[in-house]
C-alpha cells in the first residue's frame, strides 16, 4: 500500500519576520497517532496512514477541554464506514483545545488528517515523553512493515 507520509520530522513555519521561524517537531505512535510539538503544546490526531486504512470517516468523538490523560490512554474514537477505532494520547497532559470542525465535518480527516483535521491540543505534562515515540523516518518504516 503506497501511502504518502510526512517527509520530515522537523518542519519550519515562519510566523512573522519579527518572530522568525517556529519549529514544530512531529512524533508518531505505533497505533498511528501523531503529535506535533511546539513548546509544551502538542497537537494530536490520527495519521494519513490511519485515515486511509479506515476509509471514509463518518464520526469523531473527542474529549472536553480540561480533561486530563496519560500517555497511552484512549481520549476519543473515530468511526468510518469500515470500522471504529479508539484514539490514544501520544503524551500525558490536559486538553486545552478541541477541533470543533470535526463535529460537523468528520470527513475532513480523510482530506487533511495531519494538517487542519487535528483532533486536540494538549498542554503536555512532560515533553520528554515524546522521546519514546517514532520520528517520521521510523514511522514510515513502521508503516511499510504493516503494508
Amino acid at each position: 500500500m503506497g501511502r504518502h507520509l510526512l517527509a520530515s520530522t522537523l518542519r519550519t513555519k515562519t510566523a512573522s519576520p519579527q518572530l522568525g521561524a517556529i519549529r514544530l517537531s512531529s512524533y508518531y505512535t505505533p497505533a498511528h497517532e501523531y503529535i506535533k510539538v511546539e513548546g509544551n503544546i502538542g497537537t494530536c490526531g490520527i495519521t494519513d496512514f490511519a485515515q486511509s486504512a479506515l476509509g471514509d470517516i463518518v464520526f469523531v468523538d473527542l474529549p472536553a477541554v480540561g480533561d486530563e490523560f496519560d500517555a497511552g490512554d484512549s481520549f476519543g474514537s473515530v468511526e468510518s464506514v469500515k470500522a471504529a477505532s479508539d484514539v490514544y494520547a501520544p503524551a500525558s497532559g490536559t486538553i486545552i483545545e478541541v477541533n470543533e470542525n470535526l463535529e460537523d465535518s468528520p470527513e475532513l480527516v480523510n482530506s487533511s488528517a495531519e494538517d487542519t483535521a487535528w483532533f486536540v491540543k494538549i498542554e503536555m505534562k512532560d515533553t520528554s515523553e515524546v522521546n519514546d515515540l517514532m520520528d517520521s523516518t521510523a514511522y514510515e518504516e513502521h508503516c511499510e512493515s504493516e503494508a
